[in-house]
């Protein structure tokens, strides 16, 4: 099945009139995970999702694949073993977006983990996640913890601790576990909302689902229907009549960028902000992201706002640990807020709300989670599909296999050898020097392969094509690009491709500027625009831009 909405009408023709084994409303990471593991068993499986795919929480997160470190202090061992364990089985499923990181701990006066401390958790941490040798701690002194980061010159440094993690595109993830999904049989359609559910003897078989763009209204039947709308769980469960007992409670998570210049690490550090609390710092290519807060949330779901107060809390929980830096509210590029949809727990702080995922099942019949983390997508994918499974099977007297996500690679990440880093930076330079002839420097199509993996040669192809048209390499580059979001990763709007497919908005804001006239063109072209249209697109993206760089 073609993952693409240049046959739409055909799509939703087909979604309205099959009825499917499972209906996931929501494109997030969970839904993604869901779609691929209910598809893979044998089930007959369609989504949906009321805005582009990981449009919330799941492109707005810390863009880590990590182990649950800081549950250790709520001891969660059961979540630490777990999600420890998970890092490794998804970055073999997706080498090329999921990527080991050394981690810097800087273990401070007053700190929450003094050396004795750290040095344990770590070793339990490695114990419960199956570190392999490799990526073991490692502990460090001071003198050795500032020739690694130099920057961190507080005077309440003592010692530091080097550890792993796996830093990941949130948004590229998603997408690549429903290309997969879609791969094998699942009917994955963006931008179209749920409106009500349909009942028979008091059961939910339906929805009535709308169209966002064409405004038409369709209904969509299901033997079995799973809420995964993350931030939106509770919303659906009152459209069904049955939110009772526990409930969503919303934290808001803001990050901040800055220019690597102005903060000079190679390496993410995770490291205490003197309330109690710890954030990372992230580089990335030419960027530095810090994150995140943790606060109560009760706004506007779909466009958390970013708040000066918060911006000048990591800016300040910053230069605590790295004076020198001397930060300032000038320096921030760019910010993105993000919700976590936590179970409620009375009397807790946002930050001791636990992370651990949660299934809520209605009398009608309609399944709900929440709650998780990205690294543990799998897993509660797992869960809820084994649910779907049991209860077929007893109305149907039909078989499934297990789960087969374990050993499936992603779209993208089905390389043809062990993927390690050295071999993945072979594997890069042998596909640059294929297409070096049209002019890309290699920083630019690193960056590109370590989107796409081993769907680089699509976009390469068409690159190819077109710089021998124009011997143009940016405009070139640009065009294949959005020719393989249009036709392989379903994108509708300028938005979809600048924030969710590559990530720009957050890594590399000032391309949007030079890119987003000549972009819309492009996009005109391909998917038959008018000017109102196009104009449109280009005034949804500068307001994005917008919320990106102009806070409260």
């Amino acid at each position: 099945m073609k993952f693409s909405n240049s046959d739409r009408p055909e799509r939703i023709n087909k979604i309205s009139s099959t009825e499917y084994d499972l209906l996931i409303i929501g494109g997030g990471i969970t839904g993604a995970g869901i779609a691929l593991d209910a598809v893979t068993r044998g089930m007959s499986v369609a989504l949906i999702e009321m805005q582009d795919f990981a449009a919330g929480t799941s492109s707005r997160s810390t863009k880590l694949v990590h182990g649950g470190l800081r549950y250790l202090e709520h001891l969660e061992l059961g979540l630490v073993r777990e999600v420890g364990r998970e890092r490794e089985i998804v970055h073999n499923n997706a080498a090329h977006i999921v990527i080991p990181e050394k981690m810097i701990l800087p273990i401070v006066e007053d700190g929450n983990l003094g050396e004795f401390t750290t040095s344990l958790a770590l070793y339990v941490y490695d114990f419960l996640a199956g570190v392999k040798k490799t990526e073991q701690k490692k502990m460090l002194t001071k003198e050795e913890t500032l020739k690694i980061v130099p920057l961190l010159d507080s005077p309440i440094l003592k010692a530091g601790a080097l550890y792993y993690e796996y830093k990941t595109d949130d948004s590229r993830l998603t997408i690549e576990v429903l290309k997969k999904a879609v791969e094998h049989g699942a009917n994955c359609l963006n931008y179209v909302k749920a409106e009500s559910f349909i009942y028979e003897n008091g059961k939910v078989i339906g929805l009535n689902a709308k169209d966002i763009f064409a405004e038409n209204t369709f209904t969509i039947h299901a033997k079995n229907i799973v809420n995964a709308t993350g931030p939106w769980v509770d919303k659906l469960r009152e459209k069904d009549h049955s939110l009772k007992g526990k409930r969503i409670h919303h934290t808001k998570g803001i990050h901040i960028v800055f220019e690597k210049e102005r903060l000079q690490i190679n390496h993410a550090i995770y490291f205490d902000t003197g309330d109690k609390r710890m954030v990372f710092a992230i580089p990335r290519h030419d960027i530095v992201y810090v994150g995140t807060t943790d606060t109560d949330y009760y706004e506007d779901l779909e466009n958390p706002n970013i708040t000066k107060k918060g911006v000048q809390y990591l800016i300040n929980a910053v230069n605590k640990i790295a004076p020198s830096a001397k930060l300032t509210f000038k320096d921030v590029k760019s910010a993105w807020s993000g919700l976590r949809p936590l179970i409620h727990e009375e009397g807790k702080d946002p930050s001791e709300l636990s992370r651990k995922d949660e299934v809520f099942h209605s009398e009608t019949g309609l399944i709900s989670i929440a709650g998780g983390k990205l690294t543990g997508y799998r897993i509660m994918s797992k869960e809820v599909v084994k649910i779907v499974s049991k209860r077929l099977s007893e109305s149907e007297e039909r078989e499934f296999v297990k789960c087969q996500t374990k050993n499936l690679k992603l779209s993208g990440g089905e390389f043809p050898f062990y993927p390690d880093m050295s071999n993945l930076i072979a594997y890069a330079d042998q596909k640059y020097d294929e297409i070096k002839q049209t002019g890309i420097s290699v920083n630019d199509f690193k960056k590109l392969f370590y989107r796409y993996g081993m769907n680089i040669d699509k976009v390469s192809e068409k690159a190819f094509d077109y710089y021998s048209e124009t011997r143009n390499t940016v405009f070139s580059w640009l065009k294949a690009e959005l020719y393989y979001c249009v036709n392989d990763e379903a994108i509708v709007t300028l938005s979809d491709f600048f924030i969710r497919r590559t990530g720009m908005i957050f890594f590399y804001i000032d391309e949007i500027y030079e890119h987003i006239n000549t972009a819309a063109d492009i996009l005109s072209d391909f998917l038959n625009w008018d000017e109102k249209t196009k104009q449109k697109n280009i005034n949804e993206l500068n307001l994005e831009l917008k919320r990106a760089t102009v806070f409260e």
